[in-house]
This record gives structure tokens, C-alpha cells and sequence, in this order.
């Protein structure tokens, strides 16, 4: 009785464990965003406002459209972990008034160089961070 009255209490223990490390993950990333307005990039450039990130990664600059799907990527710049405010990403190719574009928090992740952007649309290195399935991430359009 007492040998299955630990296991119980073993395995209670193990569940409760869990869920608290899941909800204190999951807590912990619900703090993570992008920000941004829409603006004019006829410089080249595109301005996120804020990123809050939970460790060093990139903001990542997508074509996109309607649907809000990430399409290629047309610029990045580095992220250090915590808050980051007005950080540009420099355009790789010409972006017309009135197209939308995604701001995009990526990791650092599983690539094969520290601080090289490695992402390539659909790869895991360096790519998109989600929370609770979703990315984290907001739209704009250029003026």
C-alpha cells in the first residue's frame, strides 16, 4: 500500500511539475512582441518601435499580403535579448507604397554561425519564434 501510495504521490508530483514549468514557459513568452507602425520606406529602411525578446535573436522584415502569410524575406536586423527600441532593418530590394510588410521576431537557433542569419524561408535555422503556436509578430504598411 505505502509503495503505491508513493507512486501516486510520485506521479502527482511529476504532473504538477509540469503544467508549472509549462505555464511559467508559456507566461514567460506571452511578454515577448513586436511593434511597429505603418511608415514611409523610401529610404531603404524599415522601424520596428519595440521588440521585447526573451533572448538574442532578429527582427526579421517579410513580404506579405491580405492572407498574412510570411513570404520572402527582404530584411533583418540583430536583436539583443530583453527590450529593443527603434531598431531598423536595412530593405534588401525596393518595397512600393501601400505593400505590406511583417515584422518578425526569429531566434538564434540551430543554425550553424553565432550572430550569421541563417533563414531561408520554411528553414528551422534562425527562424520565427511562436507563442502558443502563434508568431510573434505585427504588420505594416509602407507609406
Amino acid at each position: 500500500m505505502r509503495v503505491l501510495l508513493n507512486s501516486i504521490f510520485a506521479t502527482f508530483i511529476t504532473i504538477a511539475l509540469g503544467f508549472g514549468v509549462s505555464a511559467a514557459y508559456s507566461a514567460h513568452h506571452k511578454g515577448l512582441k513586436v511593434m511597429g507602425e505603418d511608415q514611409d520606406v523610401s529610404s531603404g529602411t524599415v522601424t520596428a518601435s519595440k521588440i521585447m525578446a526573451d533572448k538574442n535573436g532578429w527582427l526579421v522584415v517579410h513580404r506579405t499580403d491580405d492572407k498574412m502569410k510570411p513570404g520572402p524575406v527582404v530584411g533583418y536586423s540583430p536583436l539583443k535579448a530583453g527590450e529593443n527600441t527603434n531598431v531598423t532593418a536595412i530593405l534588401t530590394e525596393p518595397v512600393k507604397k501601400g505593400e505590406k510588410l511583417m515584422l518578425m521576431l526569429h531566434a538564434e537557433d540551430g543554425g550553424t554561425k553565432t550572430g550569421i542569419f541563417e533563414y531561408t524561408l520554411g528553414a528551422k535555422e534562425d527562424g520565427p519564434v511562436k507563442v502558443d503556436g502563434k508568431l510573434v509578430m505585427t504588420v505594416i504598411t509602407a507609406k
